[in-house]
């Protein structure tokens, strides 16, 4: 079955690890990390994208709600609907700390910071 903008709704997870992120304005922002899954709800929680450092020092990661990424064939890799500077200001932390508490609270404050509908109400 075909999203809006014309892609399968079904992807391994190995192929969207390490696919580059852009943003709105065509510019690389990052790689998907991990993504984090709801074992119990069957669904993905959020993306984890890295982004910010250099030559692996000082990357941040941000937990980023999975149906904010789109991918773009051109581009090979996903576009997010967010400028640099939200995506910047958005929640971010180690893998570890994003994924303590199973994930519950980097999930709250991604939904609520990105401003995307909670799919577990």
């Amino acid at each position: 079955m075909p999203t809006a903008s014309g892609h399968t709704t079904a992807i391994r997870a190995t192929r969207a690890v390490g696919t580059d992120v852009y943003n709105l304005d065509g510019k690389k922002i990052g790689t998907v990390e991990d993504i984090v899954l709801d074992k119990t709800d069957n669904s993905i929680m959020f993306a984890v994208v890295g982004f910010g450092g250099f030559l692996g020092m000082g990357e941040k990661f941000h937990a980023l709600p999975w149906a904010t990424l789109d991918y773009d064939q051109d581009q090979e890799g996903y576009v997010v609907p967010f400028t640099r500077d939200e995506l910047e200001a958005g929640p971010a932390d180690t893998i570890t700390e994003l994924t303590k508490d199973d994930g519950l609270h980097a999930r709250q404050e991604a939904y609520s910071y990105y401003k995307v509908d909670p799919y577990w109400h």
